[in-house]
């Protein structure tokens, strides 16, 4: 598998480009800013894109897949739970104060269990709500490689002071549903160095039991 993970934007958000080196289709996660850094990349891999997939709403993730779509028809994916996010979109772009980005309701709603399934591309969304209600992770077995979105740092967890945050919600989707992922797992986090399931369950200090 092709797989290119850089930063994008004012806020470095971590955008992943999955490609299969055998029909060269291609998923983009999270692409919030750069479309044409994320072009190059396609064209330097000779990918086409065929779904893009938005882990969570805020914009540093999102504001970018709309023109992305434009430009390559692939669909975009993520849950409709967090369609309130899209809604104030404004005032998301007031927190940073840079310009509104055109976003637009999902083509389909990335829901809990969602089969990713591009050329030899496998995986799954796991739902996971408290950094916002529509929270997912992207689960992919056959690779040992979880896109987590802004639910799991390392050595962190995702902020829950933002609308749809909730800290209780978050710590238990992460006990519940990605601390019984194998420890060899890899982490690619929404922002910042990437890590291990194994590594957060043993050392990341907001897991740890009181």
């Amino acid at each position: 598998m092709i797989r290119e993970t850089f930063p994008v934007g004012l806020l470095q958000c971590n955008c992943t480009i999955l490609g299969d080196e055998a029909t060269r289709e291609a998923i983009v996660v999270d692409p919030g800013d750069d479309i044409p850094r994320i072009l190059m990349l396609l064209a330097k891999h000779a990918l086409r894109v065929k779904q893009i997939v938005i882990t969570h709403a805020h914009i540093d993730h999102i504001a970018g897949a709309l023109e992305l779509k434009r430009i390559t028809g692939a669909p975009i994916l993520y849950n409709q739970r967090d369609l309130p996010l899209v809604a104030m979109m404004d005032e998301q772009a007031g927190w940073l104060g840079v310009d509104t980005p055109n976003v637009a309701p999902p083509d389909d709603n990335l829901v809990d269990g969602y089969a990713i399934n591009i050329g030899g591309i496998s995986g799954q969304a796991i739902h996971t709500p408290g950094h916002t209600q529509g929270s997912v992770c992207l689960y992919l077995p056959k690779e040992s490689l979880l896109l987590a979105g802004d639910t799991l740092f390392a050595g962190s967890v995702g902020r829950t002071d933002l609308p749809g945050g909730d800290t209780r919600t978050l710590i238990r989707s992460i006990h519940e549903r990605l601390m019984s992922l194998p420890d060899d797992t890899a982490v690619i986090p929404g922002h910042g160095e990437f890590t291990s399931i194994g590594l957060e369950r043993e050392s990341n200090p907001f897991l740890q039991e009181a």
